[in-house]
């Protein structure tokens, strides 16, 4: 009998304990926010205004707007509504510890693996995914890195059970362009077989691309019955054929140039370069090229000891100064939530406030394919957005809401619930103090 007693109250733990891990759900249905600054950043400001929300969508936004019967309504006076941030080049969901390798997924083995997709290997359960969302970063490029060509990153929204659920409609195939640099002070080889190493990567890389060129003129000439199955040239003909956009991971600028020349000599249709550190260095090069940016991170040191201390901060300004199209990023994965005040450094080294805004919200939108679904508010995009008490760029302001397609999301994260714990914890006295 107490052994049945003992195993019933266990039972009884292990429930509680389950009950209290269980997260809070979002909440869908119709939502109507109302006397809210709407910052849409498209189309301006909307002054005491309202967005509805309905299936997923934004029904409607304005300041003469119906509010349908049956809406729940949010009072957002003296409250601010902007679109969700999306971060284009993170880790999030491919790493949870980086000390642990069971929890790291965002690199394979082997040079060339376009193939590897990282839609995957997201990790929807990630501690990380609510800690960046309630911080109004909505959307995310989960990126692999690794090899020459490491894999195809996706485009995720942090809302979902599935890497199907989350996915945002982009998927792209990334290169770690070679360097001609040292990778830091530790590097002893001699400049001559620096430049070997980097002969040696273009060709590896060259290599892919031919083939994979190859690849596709016999899958187009036989109606893709004529070619066996080469999973790594199967994942780049999408780039060869201009469907996929290849996303070019380069920083130095000499670099940079090199990858210009690539880019013409291969006539890749659908590119952007990411990083970018020293894009102010060959900002016009860029620009007369007519490829987009996706820069970052913003809150950096500068790449060489005798640069300015703020070029890192500059650099998203000098380039879109010299007619650069320019995303920013955090390329990182359990400090994503801080994209605003990368954003914040830009606007404030040059950038401006607005094109600032602009490069975390509808330029990254553009720039994956994605902009008439995310990116701003407007009647019929996703009702991805969120509600703060300020200006998102500073540290004070506070996220009130987060909706993502439509879903209210619980601004539950680990670091709200430690904040709770402590903030109303007894500090009760011990035994031995008595």
């Amino acid at each position: 009998m107490k052994k049945i007693n003992y195993l019933i109250s266990l039972l009884l733990v292990c429930v509680v304990f389950a009950t209290q891990a269980q997260s809070p759900k979002g909440k869908t249905g119709t939502f109507a926010l109302t006397n809210a600054t709407i910052q849409t950043v498209t189309k301006g400001v909307i002054q005491n205004g309202t967005v509805v929300i309905s299936n997923g969508k934004i029904e409607a936004v304005g300041a003469n707007v119906t509010v349908p019967q049956g809406a729940e309504v949010i009072d957002c006076k003296g409250q601010w509504i902007y679109p969700g941030m999306i971060d284009a080049g993170t880790r999030l969901g491919l790493v949870e510890v980086s000390a642990v390798p069971r929890t790291v997924d965002y690199s394979e083995v082997g040079d060339i693996v376009p193939q590897m997709k990282a839609l995957t290997a997201v990790n929807p359960n990630s501690a990380l995914i609510p800690v960046t969302r309630v911080s109004g970063v909505t959307t995310v490029v989960a990126s692999p890195d690794g090899g020459l060509i490491p894999g195809t990153a996706a485009l995720i929204n942090l809302h979902g059970y599935t890497p199907d659920q989350m996915y945002a409609g982009f998927e792209g195939v990334v290169i770690n362009f070679p360097s001609t640099g040292r990778r830091g002070f530790f590097d002893r080889r001699s400049d001559e077989d620096i430049k070997k190493a980097n002969e040696k990567a273009i060709g590896k890389i060259n290599e892919a691309w031919d083939k994979a060129i190859q690849y596709h003129k016999i899958d187009s000439a036989t109606k893709g019955k004529g070619v066996g199955y080469y999973p790594e040239l199967a994942a780049l003909m999408p780039v060869v054929r201009g469907e996929q956009m290849l996303m070019i991971e380069v920083e130095a600028s000499k670099d940079i140039q090199a990858a210009l020349k690539w880019i013409k000599e291969k006539k890749v249709k659908k590119v952007v370069l990411c990083g970018v550190q020293e894009g102010w260095r060959v900002a016009d090069e860029i620009a007369k090229a007519g490829i987009p940016v996706i820069t970052g991170p913003v809150q950096a040191v500068p790449s060489r000891e005798y640069d300015r201390y703020d070029r890192a901060y500059s650099n998203p300004g000098l380039m879109k100064k010299a007619g650069v199209t320019v995303a920013i990023r955090t390329s990182n994965a359990e400090n994503v939530r801080n994209l605003p005040y990368h954003a914040a450094y830009a606007a404030a080294y040059g950038m401006g406030k607005e094109e600032a805004l602009k490069a975390v919200t509808i330029v990254p939108a553009q720039i994956l394919g994605v902009a008439d679904k995310l990116g701003s508010i407007e009647a019929g995009k996703s009702a991805t957005l969120f509600i703060c008490d300020g200006d998102p760029f500073e540290t004070k302001t506070n996220i009130i809401q987060v909706f993502i397609d439509g879903w209210q999301i619980p601004m539950v994260s680990r670091h709200t619930q430690l904040y709770d714990e402590f903030l109303k914890r007894d500090p009760g006295v011990s035994k031995t103090q008595k």
